[in-house]
C-alpha cells in the first residue's frame, strides 16, 4: 500500500511539475509576442506565470530556453511519426511522410509567430541552428531503430545528415511562399523535388 501510495504522490508531483512548466512557456511566449524577446524579463515571465524567479530558473536556465522548448516537441513527434510508419517501408519514404506529419502538426499560428520572432531576433536566431543538430540526433535515432543491420545503420545516419540539411534548406524556401500556400502541399513537393537532386548528383558522380 505504501508504494502505491508513494507512486501515486509522485504522480501528482510529475503532473504539478509539467503544469507549471507548461504555464511557464505559456506566459513567456505570450509576452514575446507582445513585447518582444528583449523587451521581456524573467520577473515579468515569473509574474504572468504566477511563480517565483527561483522557480522560473528550476525550469529554464534562460528565457532564450523557454523559446525553444518547442523544438524539443517537435523532435519527440518526428521520432514518433517515424516510429508509426509500417515497418517494411523503405527508409526514405517513412523519413518524408514522418517530416511533414511533425512539420505539419507543429505549424500552428503560434510556431508561425515564434518562427518570425527568431528570425527576428539576432540572439535567438544563432541559437536557432542548434536545433539542426539536435534534430539530427532524433532522426538517427528513429531511423536505428527500425534497422536490421549494421550496413543499414550506416546507410541511416548518412540520410539523417542530408536530411536534416535539406529540411534547413526547405525552411528558408518556405519562408518565402506567398500566404496562403499549402505547407503539407509544399513539403511533398520539396522533398520530392529533394529525391531526385540527390539521384542526379549521384548518376553526375558515378559518371566520372
Amino acid at each position: 500500500m505504501t508504494k502505491t501510495i508513494d507512486g501515486a504522490t509522485e504522480g501528482r508531483r510529475e503532473l504539478k511539475r509539467r503544469q507549471t512548466r507548461e504555464r511557464i512557456e505559456e506566459a513567456a511566449m505570450s509576452l514575446f509576442l507582445e513585447r518582444g524577446f528583449d523587451a521581456t524579463t524573467v520577473e515579468e515571465i515569473a509574474e504572468r506565470a504566477e511563480v517565483s524567479k527561483r522557480s522560473f530558473f528550476d525550469y529554464f536556465p534562460s528565457k532564450e530556453e523557454v523559446v525553444f522548448a518547442w523544438q524539443d516537441g517537435f523532435a519527440d513527434h518526428l521520432m514518433a511519426a517515424i516510429a508509426s510508419r509500417p515497418a517494411d517501408e523503405p527508409a526514405v519514404k517513412a523519413v518524408q511522410h514522418g517530416l511533414v506529419s511533425a512539420i505539419v502538426s507543429a505549424a500552428d499560428e503560434r510556431a508561425m509567430a515564434l518562427g518570425e520572432l527568431i528570425r527576428s531576433t539576432p540572439a535567438l536566431k544563432a541559437r536557432d541552428q542548434l536545433k539542426y543538430a539536435k534534430l539530427e540526433l532524433k532522426l538517427t535515432e528513429a531511423l536505428k531503430a527500425r534497422s536490421r543491420s549494421d550496413e543499414e545503420r550506416l546507410r541511416v545516419r548518412l540520410l539523417a545528415a542530408v536530411v536534416i540539411g535539406a529540411l534547413r534548406a526547405g525552411g528558408e524556401l518556405w519562408n518565402e511562399q506567398p500566404p496562403g500556400t499549402s505547407l503539407e502541399t509544399f513539403a511533398h513537393q520539396f522533398f520530392g523535388d529533394f529525391w531526385k537532386t540527390l539521384a542526379d548528383f549521384g548518376n553526375e558522380g558515378q559518371g566520372r
